[in-house]
């Protein structure tokens, strides 16, 4: 029995990778359902000042066939509270490359006790060896 019935992540999966596998494949471990919200293109423009080079549509329906994955929706916006009021989550999971981010985990841990239910905090480690940003800049070199 896993410890957590729904667990919920969020990410851009922008040019999947073996990274976002892990991620994914990882938090699966912990929960029974796996939400997932991909980053929608125009806040990926917003936070990354880049435009993501696989549509939204795209990359909800590539995260949705991944076995470990049981629903992908659109991410909007940072509002944990109003996914939580439809998902109702017993964990977040979050790339360990955010760890020192106080804003980030402000946002996760401390908006969420406003509940009166404790939702964890889980941080998958993240795969240092490749990121799209990485893989960008390689296909641009070349």
């Amino acid at each position: 029995m896993k410890p957590y019935k729904i667990g919920y992540t969020t990410g851009t999966f922008d040019l999947f990778h073996i990274g976002h596998l892990n991620i994914l494949k990882s938090a699966k471990q912990f929960c029974d359902i796996l939400i997932v919200g991909v980053t929608s293109d125009e806040k990926v423009k917003n936070q990354k000042m880049k435009t993501p080079i696989i549509n939204q549509d795209d990359r909800i329906e590539i995260v949705s066939s991944i076995k470990y994955v049981d629903i992908a929706l659109p991410h909007i916006d940072n509002d944990k509270f109003e996914a939580y009021k439809k998902y109702k989550f017993d964990v977040v999971f979050i790339g360990d490359d955010y760890l020192d981010y106080p804003e980030y985990k402000d946002l996760e841990e401390k908006s969420l006790e406003k509940f009166g239910k404790k939702i964890d905090v889980i941080y998958i480690p993240y795969t240092k060896r490749i990121s799209t940003t990485k893989i960008t800049k390689e296909i641009l070199h070349c």
